[in-house]
C-alpha cells in the first residue's frame, strides 16, 4: 500500500529567514500508523507535536549557498564589466566565466525556496502582505536610505543626489546600487502569490506538468531570437507574445509547488539526477559564455546564457535544489551556523555591497589573478557581512532592519 499524507508542519522561512509558513511533508501510510499511535499515547500533544515543528537543514543549506553565490557573482562583476557596459579586455573575464558561471543559480533558487514554502497562500491576504512588509519592505526601504547616505560619505553622489535617490525609490531602486532590483521582483512575485494559489491548490500534476512544458520553451527563447528575432507575435509595438504570461521568475515558484507536491520524500534517484542536470548546466551555460567571448563587446549581449530566464540556468537550478534539499544536519556547531546564516541571509543580501566595494578596494592590488581575487573578495564579504548583521540582529527592533 503507498498511499500518502501530509501533515503541516513549521514555522520555517521563506526566500529569506524570518517568514512564518506551514508546509506539508510527505510521509507513508506506515509512518502515518506511526504517527497516530505516538500521538494518542503521548499525553502532552502539544510537545509532541513541537518536535515535529522541525527545520529543514538541506534548504536552509541551499539558501545560505544561494546567499554566497551572489556575492561571488557581484565580486565576478569587477573583473569582466568595463566601463561603459563595455566586455573588460584581458584574461580576467574567462575567470569569471567559469568561477560564476553556476553560480548564476543563485536568485533562481531564492524564487524557488520562496514557492516551496509560500505556494498556495493559505493565510489572510491581509495577514500575508502585513508580515511580508515588516520582513521585507522595511528593511529595503531602510537600506535604500542607508545606501544614499553611503553614496554620499563615498564621494560617488552630493548631499542633493543622495536626497534624489531617496525620492526616487517608489520609481526604481533609487540609488545606483544594483541588486536592490531583486527586491522589486520578490515583491512582484508576492502580490501574484494569492492571485495564482487557488489554481496551485486545485490543479492535476498533468495541469501542473502542462504549465511548466509552456515555461521551460519560453527558457529556449532566448536561443531562438538568435535565429528569429521576433517569435510567436512579437513585434515593435506589442511586448507582450502569445506565451508571455507563462515565462519569468512565476515559473520557478510553481517549479518549486510541484516539486514540494511530488517530490518532496527523498528518493534515490534525486541526487544523482540532480548532479547531473547540475553538471550539464553549468558546462552548456559557461561554453556558451567563454564562446561569445570572443564576439561581444557588450556585457548585456555576452550574458545570453547567464541570463535567469534561460533553459541551461533553470537546468542547473533544479538540480541543486533536488541535490540539497534531502541533506540531513550533522553533528556540531556548523549546524547551528548554516541556520543562523540561512536566517540572516535577507540583511546579508541588503549589506553586502558596502562591504564587498570595501574589500575590493582593499585586496585588489594585492592579489594578481582574478581567479583568486573573486573567490577571496566573495568570502570574506560573505563572512563580515554575517558577523555585522548578526550584531545587528542582537539589537531591539532588529527585524525592520535585517529582516
Amino acid at each position: 500500500m503507498n498511499r500518502s499524507f501530509f501533515i503541516s508542519v513549521g514555522p520555517g522561512q521563506s526566500v529569506f529567514a524570518g517568514e512564518e509558513f506551514f508546509y506539508r511533508m510527505e510521509c507513508r501510510a506506515a509512518d502515518f500508523r506511526v504517527f497516530c499511535y505516538l500521538c494518542f499515547r503521548n499525553q502532552n500533544r502539544l510537545t509532541f507535536m513541537t518536535k515535529l515543528q522541525s527545520r529543514n537543514y538541506g534548504l536552509d543549506l541551499l539558501r545560505v549557498l544561494a546567499c554566497y553565490m551572489v556575492l561571488q557573482v557581484h565580486a565576478g562583476e569587477f573583473y569582466y564589466i568595463a566601463d561603459g557596459g563595455l566586455v573588460a579586455a584581458g584574461g580576467e573575464p574567462v575567470w569569471a566565466c567559469w568561477l560564476n558561471s553556476l553560480c548564476r543559480t543563485a536568485v533562481p533558487l531564492f524564487v524557488m525556496l520562496s514557492g516551496f514554502f509560500l505556494l498556495p497562500v493559505r493565510e489572510r491576504t491581509r495577514d500575508f502582505f502585513a508580515r511580508r512588509f515588516v520582513r521585507v519592505v522595511v528593511p529595503f526601504l531602510v537600506w535604500c536610505v542607508l545606501y544614499a547616505i553611503y553614496q554620499f560619505l563615498t564621494g560617488r553622489t552630493d548631499a542633493a543626489g543622495a536626497l534624489l535617490g531617496v525620492c526616487r525609490i517608489p520609481v526604481n531602486f533609487g540609488v545606483e546600487i544594483g541588486h536592490l532590483w531583486f527586491v522589486y521582483m520578490l515583491l512582484g512575485l508576492y502580490l501574484f502569490a494569492p492571485v495564482v494559489s487557488p489554481w496551485i491548490e486545485t490543479a492535476s500534476r498533468r495541469a501542473m506538468e502542462g504549465y511548466l512544458a509552456l515555461w521551460a520553451f519560453t527558457l529556449c527563447i532566448p536561443y531562438v531570437h538568435l535565429v528569429f528575432p521576433e517569435l510567436l507575435g512579437e513585434c515593435f509595438w506589442n511586448d507582450t507574445p502569445m506565451l508571455y504570461y507563462f515565462s519569468g521568475f512565476l515559473g520557478y515558484m510553481v517549479l518549486a509547488a510541484y516539486l514540494r507536491r511530488y517530490h518532496a520524500a527523498p528518493r534515490a534517484w534525486h541526487k544523482w539526477g540532480g548532479a547531473l542536470l547540475v553538471v550539464a548546466g553549468y558546462f552548456a551555460t559557461a561554453w556558451i559564455f567563454d564562446a561569445r567571448l570572443a564576439t561581444q563587446r557588450l556585457v548585456a549581449d555576452l550574458e545570453l546564457s547567464w541570463g535567469f530566464g534561460t533553459i541551461n540556468v533553470a537546468v542547473m537550478s533544479v538540480g541543486l535544489f533536488l541535490l540539497l534539499k534531502d541533506v540531513r544536519p550533522g553533528a556540531g556547531r556548523f549546524t547551528g551556523v548554516v541556520t543562523d546564516i540561512s536566517r540572516l541571509s535577507y540583511g546579508i543580501y541588503l549589506i553586502h555591497i558596502m562591504l564587498l566595494n570595501f574589500f575590493h578596494g582593499w585586496l585588489d592590488p594585492l592579489i594578481v589573478s582574478a581567479g583568486i581575487k573573486i573567490p577571496v573578495l566573495a568570502l570574506c564579504t560573505f563572512v563580515s557581512s554575517y558577523a555585522v548583521v548578526k550584531l545587528i540582529s542582537l539589537l531591539p527592533g532588529s527585524k525592520y532592519v535585517v529582516g
